[in-house]
């Protein structure tokens, strides 16, 4: 079967992939779209360190064809928005309602795949789907409605449960709130919407680019700026939220600066593993915190089947966030669209 393969220098689209039937609680899943995020970028780059050689992808939607023994929540046929949390399910962090905390969900990437000789590759954030197929833990297929094209449906499992999330369940933006969000690519994007769902009263969103206007007051910003040099002159006691979407340091410093009192500055961006940043001190006090989160503090069982069904209603824009499809063998042009900026989400069709 295709697939894209990172062997550690170069990318590339192989079609000598195979990958194991799925065993107890496993669900095999042929993918019909996949969306490309930075993070597959950043494996490549090298700000994600990873083993090689690797299937990419982790944004997938596709139809069950096989189920493990004691799966009973999907079954071969079902359309599924994959997660890439495998989480366990049983222990502390999952039994308290937090499965992005599990620690058998993080750093124990296996090996489902091989190619013809035998070789075995390795699986990208336990799901790889830049592959015709592929194996996944139970709990990260969520049943969808046939009716969403899975295109668009691809995207929940991670810009939108990312960024949406990060803004219902780590920041908990209220209504009549401010809200600066600096990127506004995929992940961006779904935190504008997310803080529109949530009731944000501004919602300015900064890019460098300004042919991204557009898209940002779509999805729900209220303004939009080439620099963060202008938020104080639209909101002059500053933000009581700012997202960074980007993974400079720069900006994470810059997302501090802009706080209002009692704010608080989420950091959703990826910069280099070894990256440090800087602020001062003194700029916290006044009860204003710098938060990670972890794709977006998700219960995706459950949060994926919310924005499903949100999507239907017209709550949650989806269709919105595809900006192009590219079929597999083009997987090149994905990419160089992806580091120009020229979409906010390219999506690859199997």
């Amino acid at each position: 079967m295709r697939g894209v393969l990172f062997d550690g220098k170069r990318v590339e689209v192989v079609d000598d992939l195979d990958v194991r039937d799925p065993g107890p609680g496993e669900v095999l899943v042929a993918i019909r779209a996949a969306g490309l995020c930075h993070s597959d970028l950043s494996v490549v780059d090298g700000t994600i360190p990873f083993p090689v050689p690797v299937v990419l992808g982790h944004e997938g939607a596709g139809v069950v064809e096989r189920v493990g023994a004691g799966v009973t929540h999907v079954v071969p046929g079902d359309h599924v928005a994959l997660s890439t949390l495998a989480n366990c399910g049983t222990c502390a962090e999952c039994d308290r309602g937090r499965p992005t905390m599990c620690r058998r969900a993080i750093g124990r990437p296996g090996r489902p795949f091989t190619r013809a000789g035998g070789e075995r590759v390795h699986q990208f954030a336990a799901n790889s789907a830049f592959a015709e197929r592929t194996v996944v833990k139970a709990v990260q297929a969520v049943r969808i409605p046939d009716d969403i094209p899975l295109p668009s449906a691809a995207l929940i499992g991670c810009g939108v449960l990312t960024g949406v999330g990060a803004v219902l369940h780590r920041a908990r933006v209220d209504r009549g709130d401010t809200v600066l969000v600096i990127g506004t690519g995929g992940v961006g994007l779904n935190v504008i919407q997310g803080a529109r769902i949530a009731g944000a009263l501004r919602i300015v969103a900064v890019d460098a680019n300004p042919a991204k206007e557009t898209a940002a007051r779509r999805f729900g910003a209220t303004d939009f700026l080439t620099s963060t040099e202008g938020v104080r002159d639209l909101l002059p006691t500053g933000v009581d939220h700012a997202f960074e979407c980007v993974g400079r340091v720069e900006l994470i410093r810059q997302a501090v600066d802009l706080l209002d009192r009692h704010g608080q500055a989420v950091l959703l961006g990826v910069p280099p593993a070894d990256a440090e940043a800087a602020f001062r001190v003194s700029s916290l006090y006044l009860d204003k915190s710098v938060l990670g989160c972890r794709y977006g503090s998700s219960r995706p069982q459950h949060d994926i089947a919310l924005y499903a069904e949100m999507y239907r209603t017209g709550a949650l824009l989806l269709d919105e966030l595809v900006t192009r499809t590219y079929p597999v063998e083009r997987f090149g042009e994905a990419m160089r669209d992806a580091e120009a900026g020229r979409v906010a989400r390219g999506v690859v069709v199997f």
